[in-house]
């Protein structure tokens, strides 16, 4: 901390850098925490009139009372910008002190512009290394943290040196309070304002990680799904209006696949290919991480892939299915919801869970076979489920006793 920061100021004279005069030039040496600069004074004195024990003039020595005087000055001046940075609760080292002595502004970097750079360097990685939603998550980020920072601070912005664990902590409050967040989305938007942080450090742009103490971690949510029964009656529902059975086709097509929302926008016929076992797979790679997913092409996805094939309001010619913003479907899975009688709130994400408890795992597929097809990173995320059908098992074993009872 800067305010703990031990200073020591003294002086002393380099003979082997004597003018024609035969005369020492005398340098003021600060010492911060051990590290050490030199400030030329400007001050020049024959070596004999200098104390090497005391650091000073011999002050009767000629000039000595007068040399000390300016000495004396130059010490009070490193001490009034001494105290004025611990005021400012700025983080002092003795490179950072002597700038401030000298009037030298040091390229100071602020929290924006380093956040801007970091957004900058991914959105021109847009379908390489990162997906536009990926990008659009940081863009939000950032407007949240232009908010707080004015919120907090009544600023445009804030140099990086000012960022200390207690704008971590009142950051997370604001999430919390001001913007209504639950707990796994400040998680996420911290992680977010984490990673611009780690680059700051790294680039030794920020001395110090103001995170190194900070702890939060994700909250388990519980994972909703269809049950066999729900997703029976969904698949052969009777629809009449095309939207909807659109919608309808589109997640139960997902259900059977277990693909994210992006990828089956995304899929094309290019992706539908034979597979080890002569049968049709679809062979693609996850939008979100970059995973290769490689899924059997299960009957009910297969036949919806037959249905769409001269569908004319595709994307392009070679799309698998119908297209529709993930914001409108999941409008209308509401809708959905009410019609099939559905007790739940059906997102299009429901879907993906549900291939991978009802259709897969509740019917003996391998966790490490499904982990595979859902194109997760690490099979910690697919454990998940196990817990969901371990919970579920649980509740049907507790009616059953209350009726055996």
């Amino acid at each position: 901390m800067s305010s703990f920061s031990i200073l020591n100021i003294y002086y002393l004279i380099r003979k082997n850098k004597t003018n024609k005069h035969g005369e020492a030039p005398i340098y003021m040496r600060l010492v911060v925490d051990q590290e050490r600069v030199e400030i030329a004074t400007g001050r020049y004195i024959i070596p004999t009139n200098w104390d090497s024990k005391l650091n000073k003039a011999f002050p009767k020595k000629k000039g000595g009372v007068q040399t000390n005087q300016f000495l004396d000055i130059l010490k009070a001046q490193v001490l009034e910008h001494h105290t004025q940075m611990i005021k400012n609760g700025e983080h002092i080292t003795a490179k950072t002190l002597k700038s401030r002595f000298l009037g030298i502004e040091e390229n100071k970097k602020t929290l924006i512009e380093v956040f801007e750079y970091h957004n900058k360097q991914i959105s021109e990685l847009s379908g390489i290394s990162y997906s536009p939603a990926t990008i659009q998550r940081y863009v939000t980020t950032l407007d949240h943290i232009k908010k707080f920072i004015h919120h907090q601070y009544i600023q445009k912005d804030i140099a990086l040196n000012h960022i200390k664990y207690s704008f971590i902590t009142d950051l997370e409050h604001y999430f919390r309070t001001v913007r209504k967040c639950n707990n796994n989305t400040t998680y996420k938007y911290i992680k977010n304002f984490k990673k611009v942080i780690n680059i700051a450090v790294k680039n030794e742009w920020l001395d110090k990680d103001p995170f190194a103490k900070y702890k939060t971690s994700l909250v388990e949510v519980k994972r909703e799904f269809l049950t066999k029964e729900e997703l029976k009656k969904l698949r052969e529902l009777k629809i009449s209006i095309p939207r909807l059975d659109i919608v309808r086709d589109l997640f139960v097509f997902s259900c059977y696949s277990g693909l994210a929302y992006i990828d089956v926008a995304n899929l094309t016929m290019d992706n539908i290919r034979k597979g080890i076992d002569g049968n049709l797979w679809i062979i693609t790679q996850r939008q979100k991480t970059k995973v290769p997913s490689n899924v059997p092409l299960l009957p009910h996805a297969l036949a919806l892939i037959e249905k769409y094939k001269f569908y004319p309001a595709k994307k392009t010619e070679d799309h698998v299915l119908p297209h529709l913003s993930n914001q409108k479907l999941n409008a209308y899975l509401k809708e959905l919801a009410d019609i099939a009688s559905i007790d739940k709130t059906l997102t299009f994400h429901i879907a993906r869970h549900t291939f991978a408890t009802t259709v897969t795992l509740a019917n003996g597929v391998p966790i490490e076979s499904i982990s595979s097809m859902l194109g997760h990173k690490n099979i910690r995320t697919t454990q998940i489920y196990s817990k969901v059908i371990n919970e579920k098992v649980s509740q049907d074993m507790n009616e059953l006793r209350k009726k055996i009872l």
